[in-house]
């Protein structure tokens, strides 16, 4: 079972940085001019990762708790998925969705 566990925050720290590729892809393949998709592009994903910074990951000085957590996690994954879909890329956003959701269940039934 410990493997499992191991495994599951494995997946964990991959559907982290899957959410910020995600929020690149929407970003280079938004916008009008080459310079607001190369803004996005490294925007979105920085911003994202400024955010799980500061209050979502582990050893953060201000991590947020309980249902704040969940919200901005919530957003973030949400913002990532939406980010695939919008550019056309479905099934992708699917398998993150899916993922995600996976992976949080576990994650609060095995209390991580």
């Amino acid at each position: 079972m410990d493997a499992l566990k191991i495994l599951n925050l494995a997946v964990r720290f991959g559907m982290e940085l899957a959410m910020l590729v995600a929020l690149g892809y929407w970003g280079f393949h938004t916008g009008g001019s080459a310079g607001m998709r190369w803004l996005l592009g490294i925007g979105a994903p920085l911003l994202a990762a400024v955010v799980w910074g500061l209050w979502m990951a582990p050893k953060a000085s201000q991590r947020l708790q309980g249902g704040w957590f969940l919200l901005v996690e919530l957003i973030l994954f949400g913002l990532a998925g939406w980010g695939l879909y919008s550019t056309g890329a479905k099934s992708w956003t699917l398998w993150l969705g899916v993922v995600y959701v996976i992976n949080r269940v576990l994650m609060v039934v095995w209390k991580q």
